[in-house]
């Protein structure tokens, strides 16, 4: 009796410890739809602020017909403000403003970089390197050694960071894959494109204006995978 006493005892304290331990949050993915040709998102669970908005406005069709509005060959592809949904290809380029009680606050990381792929919140230079509201982009970068990491760019880094270094892994990542690592510790970064890398490249090699602004307008759908 007392045997199965004990028994019922440490199955009960097994169960209450599970119990306790928080369910793992289920990864969520995003479907980027451009003429170019479709890109998946994985959206990380460690920047959970920036996850839930940019789900909500997914879901909300916020991103729905809005352009990139900004493309640099070599850095990257910016977009998703939905003031651009109705804008011509000549019209002055819209805006809609993020006062500061409706930005994002800041989710930097020290695990995760600006590698290429890397989905990210832009932001305008406040001081708090809070995000907009609905403006993203994503990385398209170059290749950098571990040497130039060191000596031109990380410098720049500790200054937003001093405690902040390259591990082997991420210095291996820019040197194989790309990015652009003097975004690093300044922007969040909040999910990272792991199918159509390509369109990247298709879309940051479109002619642009004189403000980067691409000729004619690159529209997008986002939708919701899980």
């Amino acid at each position: 009796m007392k045997f199965i006493l004990s028994w019922m005892v440490l199955l009960s304290c097994v169960s209450l410890s599970f119990a306790q331990r928080p369910l793992q949050e289920k990864e969520q993915y995003v479907l980027i739809s451009t003429p170019y040709g479709n890109m998946v998102a994985k959206l990380y669970n460690s920047t959970p602020h920036h996850r839930d908005n940019f789900v909500q406005h997914v879901v909300a069709g916020a991103y729905d017909s809005t352009i990139f509005h900004r493309v640099i060959a070599g850095f990257m592809i910016q977009g998703g403000d939905p003031a651009t949904k109705n804008l011509a290809d000549t019209a002055i380029m819209q805006y809609t403003p993020t006062p500061p009680n409706q930005q994002i606050l800041p989710e930097i990381r020290d695990d995760i970089i600006h590698e290429r792929g890397a989905l990210a919140a832009a932001r305008d230079g406040n001081p708090r390197k809070a995000s907009h509201a609905y403006q993203f982009y994503i990385v398209q970068g170059k290749t950098y050694d571990s040497t130039a990491l060191e000596t031109q760019y990380l410098e720049r880094v500790k200054s937003a960071n001093p405690n902040f270094h390259y591990t082997k892994q991420q210095a291996e990542r820019y040197a194989r894959i790309g990015g652009t690592p003097f975004l690093d510790q300044q922007y969040t970064v909040f999910g990272q494109v792991i199918s159509g890398l390509e369109v990247i490249d298709k879309i940051a090699a479109q002619p642009t204006d004189k403000s980067n602004r691409p000729l004619k307008n690159i529209r997008m759908t986002i939708t919701l995978l899980n």
